[in-house]
C-alpha cells in the first residue's frame, strides 16, 4: 500500500501542488472519498424511492476513489492515466444518476446539492491531476 507510481522514471505523482507519497495524499482521492460518503447518505434517501438508482449511485461513487487508488498503484504513467480516466467516467455516472433522480422526482434539489457540488469539485481536481501527468507535447 502506498507504492508510488514513480517506478516509471520521470513520473512525479502530484496533484498540481504537492508531491504525494501515497494515493491517500492525493487531493483527488481525498475529495472522492468525501463524495462517496455523501453519496452513501443520498443513496439511503433514495433506497425507498428507487432501489435501482440507489444501488447504482453507491457503485459509481465508490468506483471513483477506488480507481484513483488502483491507478496510483500501477507501474506506469499510462496505467495511472487510464485509471484516472475510468474514475472520471464513474464521476460523470454519479452526476447523471443524481440528475436522473432529480428529473424523476425521487430526490429533491436540496437532497442532491452537496453531492452535485462535490462531483464538480472532484471533476476539476481530477482534470488537473490528469493534465499534470500527461506528457508534454511539443508542436513541431
Amino acid at each position: 500500500m502506498g507504492d508510488m507510481v514513480s517506478l516509471d522514471p520521470g513520473i512525479s505523482m502530484t496533484d498540481g501542488r504537492n508531491s504525494a507519497r501515497s494515493y491517500q495524499d492525493l487531493r483527488a482521492w481525498q475529495r472522492a472519498m468525501d463524495l462517496a460518503a455523501e453519496c452513501e447518505v443520498v443513496s439511503r434517501r433514495l433506497r425507498s424511492r428507487s432501489a435501482t438508482l440507489s444501488k447504482q449511485l453507491q457503485r459509481a461513487s465508490i468506483s471513483v476513489p477506488l480507481n484513483i487508488a488502483e491507478g496510483c498503484g500501477r507501474r506506469t504513467r499510462a496505467d495511472f492515466l487510464r485509471h484516472l480516466s475510468v474514475a472520471n467516467g464513474s464521476l460523470l455516472e454519479v452526476e447523471t444518476i443524481l440528475l436522473l433522480a432529480l428529473r424523476f422526482g425521487t430526490l429533491r434539489e436540496l437532497e442532491a446539492k452537496a453531492a452535485l457540488e462535490l462531483t464538480a469539485e472532484v471533476g476539476r481536481i481530477l482534470a488537473g491531476l490528469i493534465r499534470s501527468l500527461q506528457p508534454v507535447t511539443t508542436g513541431h
